[in-house]
């Protein structure tokens, strides 16, 4: 069965939602909400900057989150490609992307956590709109 798949049996089975919410939600979530890549993108730009003691302002940390937030809706789910984007957010910012290096090592773990992150926000908003559209049956609690 594909992580796709899975996720839509966990959302109908397990937390209730409806197979029309969450057919629609999942899938629209997991290609633009992109919560955990986002905030990864973030701080790891805060991160590389303060080790390479580069001071940011209030301007370059507005950028910070603001290209965070557009990249992350543009970033490919499949693990590594929050790598790329990051390098944009460090060329808007004036960083050098050759920071990159200090989180390249850790960064399939810190993937497999933003994904969780993803995943989970992508479940509680089909639950959300399954909720607020009376098809939310969630399953005895034994």
């Amino acid at each position: 069965r594909s992580d796709k798949g899975l996720r839509l049996q966990v959302a109908e089975e397990n937390l209730g939602a409806s197979k029309e919410v969450s057919s629609f939600v999942l899938p629209l979530g997991a290609t633009i909400n992109m919560d955990g890549t986002a905030l990864y993108q973030a701080v790891a730009a805060v991160f590389i900057a303060q080790a390479s003691g580069i001071e940011l302002t209030l301007t370059a940390q507005v950028t910070i989150v603001f290209t965070a937030v557009l990249a992350s809706i543009g970033t490919a789910a499949v693990p590594g490609a929050g790598i790329v984007m990051l390098i944009v957010i460090l060329e808007a910012i004036n960083v050098p992307g050759e920071g990159i290096a200090l989180i390249l090592g850790v960064d399939r773990i810190l993937d497999m956590c933003r994904t969780v992150v993803n995943v989970t926000g992508d479940s509680t908003v089909a639950c959300i709109i399954a909720s607020s559209e009376n098809q939310l049956d969630p399953p005895p609690v034994d």
